[in-house]
């Protein structure tokens, strides 16, 4: 039987103060299965910026540039993150939701800004819900 051995005992991870940590459940439970690298990355920083209730607001443009992210694919991957129940988001929040509870969550989309970078794609349907009034 194989020992557990401490490669850097003077480096022991230890749950920091501002709360920042993975819960082992995402693999065990197979909660990561057929999500994008993305949505991954995403799902890394909000964990690794949210306070001890999981909340932060991280503006879009703040984690695409830290990400290196277009405002398309972090739109997608926000999404993937609450369609999956790992995260629910309603602007400028976003909130890291707890493993004990699956489905859903609340993913609140205002029509877009007009602080939008110079640009930034705006998808169809965001073009269509706001020509026809909140209809598409």
């Amino acid at each position: 039987m194989l020992r557990k051995r401490i490669l850097c005992p003077e480096r022991l991870r230890r749950v920091p103060e501002q709360f920042s940590w993975v819960d082992h459940r995402l693999v065990r439970d197979g909660r990561i299965r057929g999500l994008s690298h993305g949505s991954l990355a995403l799902y890394l920083f909000l964990i690794t910026v949210g306070d001890a209730d999981g909340v932060s607001y991280y503006a879009d443009a703040t984690i695409g540039s830290i990400l290196t992210l277009d405002s398309t694919e972090l739109d997608r991957y926000r999404r993937e993150l609450c369609r999956t129940g790992l995260s629910a988001y309603s602007r400028p929040f976003y909130q890291v939701l707890s493993l004990d509870q699956g489905g859903p969550a609340l993913c609140e989309y205002p029509p877009p800004s007009p602080r939008r970078l110079r640009g930034d794609p705006i998808p169809l349907n965001q073009v269509l819900r706001t020509v026809l009034g909140g209809a598409a």
